[in-house]
Parts: C-alpha cells; sequence; structure tokens
C-alpha cells in the first residue's frame, strides 16, 4: 500500500467497519451479587443482544466477540459443562433472530473440541445465514490469536511441501488469507469489559493497528450506551498507521486543493 493509499483510507474511515469484543467480567458481576457464575454468563446474553443489535443498525461490517478461549477449559468443569449448555441454547432460540435480521452468523475456532452434537447446531446455524449480506456476527469459541496463527502456517506449510508454493512466495498478505477472519477487514476497534488491559491472546494478528478500548464496566452491565462510547472513543483518534500526523493534514490539504 502507498501511502497516499494508506493515508486516503485513514481519512475516508470514520467509523469503525471490524469491532472486536473480548465479553469479561460475568463471574465478578455474579459473585459481586452473591450468585453462582453462572447466572453472570446468562445475564451477559442480553449485553450480547443489543451490542449486536446496535452494531447492525449503524452500519458495522463485522463484529466479532470472544465468547470462549482455548484457556478457558481450565475453569472449574461445572461452569465449562454449563456454558456448552448456554451456547448451545443460545444457539438455538438466537439464531433465527439473527437470520431475520440479516445477520451472519460464523463460528470461528477449533470448534473440533466441542460435542458432535454442538457442532451440529453451530453448522446448522451458520447454514442457515449464510446468504445473508448484512452484518458478519462471528462468535469466537475455543479460540485463541497463536492456535489461529499456527493453523495458518499449517495450511501454508502444506501447500509447500506438496510443491504449490515456494517459501519465498510466503507474504503477510498471503498468511492472513488462512487465518479466521481472512475475509473482512481487520479489527479497527477492541473493546475490553471488566476493567483488564490486556488482549489475552484473541485475534493477535488481526489487532495490529486495532484501537484499544478499556472499560472498567462489567459485561452484563455493558449496553448501548456503553458500546456509543467505545465508538465515540474511536471516532475521535488520529489513526495514522505509521504515518505522521503531519503527513497526514499535508496530503489532506493537497487532496482538498485537488478535488
Amino acid at each position: 500500500m502507498t501511502l497516499p493509499d494508506a493515508i486516503s483510507g485513514i481519512a475516508n474511515q470514520s467509523m469503525p467497519k471490524h469491532v472486536a469484543i473480548i465479553m469479561d467480567g460475568n463471574g465478578r458481576w455474579a459473585q459481586q451479587r452473591g450468585k453462582i457464575r453462572v447466572a453472570g454468563h446468562k445475564a451477559g446474553v442480553t449485553s450480547v443482544r443489543q451490542v449486536v443489535s446496535v452494531a447492525s443498525r449503524m452500519g458495522i461490517k463485522a463484529l466479532t466477540l470472544f465468547a470462549f478461549s482455548s484457556e478457558n477449559w481450565r475453569r472449574p468443569e461445572s461452569e465449562v459443562s454449563a456454558l456448552m449448555e448456554l451456547f448451545m441454547i443460545m444457539l438455538g432460540r438466537e439464531v433465527r433472530k439473527l437470520h431475520d435480521g440479516n445477520i451472519r452468523l460464523r463460528i470461528i475456532g477449533d470448534i473440533r473440541g466441542f460435542s458432535e452434537r454442538l457442532q451440529k447446531k453451530i453448522h446448522d446455524a451458520e447454514v442457515l445465514t449464510a446468504n445473508n449480506d448484512g452484518m458478519i456476527l462471528n462468535i469466537a469459541a475455543n479460540y485463541g490469536g497463536r492456535w489461529d496463527i499456527v493453523h495458518a502456517c499449517q495450511q501454508v506449510a502444506a501447500k509447500v511441501a506438496q510443491g504449490d508454493l515456494l517459501p519465498e512466495q510466503i507474504s503477510e498478505s498471503l498468511l492472513s488469507q488462512h487465518l479466521s477472519c481472512a475475509d473482512i477487514p481487520e479489527v479497527d476497534l477492541l473493546i475490553r469489559t471488566g476493567g483488564d488491559h490486556r488482549v489475552s491472546n484473541f485475534l493477535l494478528w488481526q489487532i495490529a493497528y486495532a484501537e484499544l478500548f478499556f472499560t472498567p464496566v462489567l459485561w452484563p452491565d455493558f449496553g448501548e450506551d456503553q458500546f456509543m462510547e467505545a465508538i465515540a472513543s474511536f471516532v475521535s483518534r488520529e489513526r495514522r498507521f505509521g504515518c505522521t500526523g503531519d503527513q497526514i493534514k499535508e496530503w489532506l490539504v493537497s487532496s482538498v486543493k485537488h478535488s
């Protein structure tokens, strides 16, 4: 990408095309209310509905929600089992609403770790919404950013081993084509709720130039107003992608003069 192309993209961008959210704080929300942790996950479903609805209305092209990381298997077995059952229930209840809203649902991650019953639910939901051309909703389940990169490398290495690709032909662009979100824009805005300030192995490749927004609000308390606050923060920032602010301003002035 040339400098004018890069700056032109910045100048033309106000709203994020791809928003990713680490939905953290469900367990603490429940504990603060004297409830079991699973109650927090159930309460967080309402926040998912609100955020999906407002993001779709705003014309955001892709929304990726971190639902279950590859590290979450370390949690107590009872909580993991409850999460899997909640996932099953929500796939059954919500997919028709998503379909009616012209939203395409995709599950990204290593779904081979799930039961055959859950894998079938995932398959059926993706098939039902596959032809929708509205917002893409990615649910990251049994997902890890390192897994995503390794999985992409394995696919590229297989092509090299088969003689279909030379090592010197491997590029960032080629590798990115084998990642989970290959066919949508890279993440513009990463939101994390719950007060922690880390990315927790989420979309490591795709957030290379993302703006980060951290909030102490626990996920079940995160709704439309909080999402709009994050979007407003994004819009107010100057995104340079390695350029300087002066370069951007000079190019914008020049482009206006010649328009």
